[in-house]
């Protein structure tokens, strides 16, 4: 498990990124203009292209409203075929 969160940590990284953003209704630009960077740099870290730093993790985390910890999360998001017990 550990290898394969280690290869794909920046791909789960982007993809809660992007899964709060669009959670919180704000564009790339709105979170690149919270954080002070170009929308382009936003987009390479949803697309996991970007090997972001600690501090770059704090400033995506409060432009989202949201714990660092929830942005490293690789449990994956129940879809909508998947059945939820009751």
């Amino acid at each position: 498990m550990l290898s394969n969160l280690r290869m794909d940590i920046r791909k789960v990284f982007g993809a809660n990124v992007r899964r709060y953003r669009v959670a919180a209704g704000l564009s790339q630009e709105a979170v690149a203009e919270r954080m002070g960077v170009d929308r382009a740099y936003v987009s390479s870290v949803e697309r996991g292209a970007q090997n972001v730093t600690l501090l770059s993790l704090w400033e995506v985390a409060q432009a989202l409203r949201v714990r660092p910890a929830a942005l490293l999360d690789d449990t994956p998001e129940p879809s909508a075929e998947t059945p939820v017990p009751s």
